[in-house]
């Protein structure tokens, strides 16, 4: 998260907070791409305190208790709760995919023209759709991990016993998003992508932010508000059946995992004053910035070796591409406009989403009314579909 010096009234540029003054400044978003450590570790500074509650009261917060009580009923095992022996050919998938999303794969035949696409056959058009599969795989497996890592840090930091409990379950959530999605990337398909750039840099500030409802704010609000969403567009557009099913059980817990975050922030930013909301503000808009520009997966471009001039080009020339990245905030508009955060200070995040175009997702249902959050027992034994 960054940090400025500036006046109490005063809310940061665009420069201050992400880095650049214009928010679609393509060039800039494709620079940054996401590289393996050298030393196979990263390591993120995290001094947040520990918290001891003495109220062992369950069900002072009832809404979480009931949370609580769904989550420990809902648990499904990733090894015996999905059909493994399902064979997955990646090529035939993106074939099948595309010929049942005819409008999700069309090229701009004028955008493509001098570009090194221009000269792609079919074989080379294939393999791009099967590093995007690896890719979009790989960065759903890193993002669970950064949620296993912060649910747990919850866990300490939350100052409420029921809170304390619920998020323990999400930690048991998580470690099983994280199994599932490297076993489907190791057994089904065809090799790992390292996290993206900007996703590493929210999570990394995630995890190093030493307040609890920050930690709140980025994981369980933004970024498990975008996975759920995304999870949703892939559940529909994807033919393969393993895959079909292990992201609706997940979908399942993630409706929990930001309902979870709703509950348990609405009660808390009313007693916020004004200059803390707004740094929220500023936050929840950074965030949104850094998942809308991981959407350029620019290390598939990268491992394609498209260069960045070309694949500016294409973008530039495919708006529906825009309005995909805006369909994945669907989730979140709704639950910032619950917790107040797009009316304080004057509608200031309000702006910026209707800036970004996605502001008409505010009537939307917040994740409170999400029907798998208090749903009965596991997505395996409701036989979800």
């Amino acid at each position: 998260m960054t940090t400025v010096d500036r006046d109490e009234d005063q809310f940061g540029s665009n420069l201050d907070l992400i880095g650049r003054d214009n928010i679609d400044d393509l060039e800039a978003v494709l620079s940054f791409v996401g590289k393996y450590d050298v030393e196979g570790f990263h390591r993120v500074p995290d001094t947040c305190p520990a918290e001891f509650t003495w109220d062992y009261q369950k069900g002072a917060k009832p809404q979480l208790d009931k949370l609580y009580e769904k989550a420990k009923k809902a648990q499904w095992n990733a090894q015996t709760d999905l059909d493994w022996s399902i064979e997955v050919d990646q090529e035939q998938v993106v074939i099948a995919n595309a010929e049942a999303n005819p409008a999700q794969q069309q090229w701009d035949e004028a955008a493509l023209a001098g570009t090194v696409l221009e000269k792609w056959d079919d074989k080379r058009f294939i393999e791009f759709g099967i590093q995007n599969q690896n890719w979009l795989l790989s960065q759903f497996m890193h993002g669970e991990q950064g949620a296993l890592l912060c649910t747990a840090k919850i866990v300490e930091t939350v100052p409420w016993i029921d809170a304390k409990y619920y998020a323990a379950t999400q930690v048991m959530d998580e470690a099983r998003h994280v199994e599932v999605f490297s076993k489907y990337l190791d057994e089904k398909l065809s090799g790992h992508y390292p996290m993206n750039a900007h996703l590493g840099l929210l999570l990394d500030d995630i995890v190093a932010d030493s307040r609890w409802d920050m930690t709140y704010l980025g994981m369980q609000i933004m970024v498990e508000g975008l996975a759920l969403a995304a999870f949703g567009f892939i559940h529909m557009m994807t033919t393969e059946p393993l895959l079909k099913k292990l992201l609706r059980y997940v979908m399942a817990d993630e409706a929990r995992h930001v309902a979870f975050g709703v509950l348990s922030l609405q009660e808390y930013y009313k007693q916020l004053s004004a200059p803390e909301l707004r740094e929220r503000q500023e936050f929840a808009f950074e965030a949104a910035i850094r998942m809308k520009d991981r959407m350029a997966m620019q290390e598939v471009w990268e491992r394609m070796e498209v260069p960045t001039a070309d694949v500016v080009k294409i973008m530039r020339a495919a708006p529906e591409q825009d309005d995909f990245q805006i369909l994945l905030f669907s989730k979140i508009v709704p639950n910032l406009k619950k917790l107040g955060l797009l009316d304080a200070a004057d509608g200031w995040l309000r702006t910026k989403f209707t800036e970004m175009g996605a502001i008409a997702f505010e009537h939307l249902s917040d994740s409170t009314e999400e029907e798998d959050a208090f749903a009965d027992g596991s997505p395996a034994e409701r036989q979800v579909v």
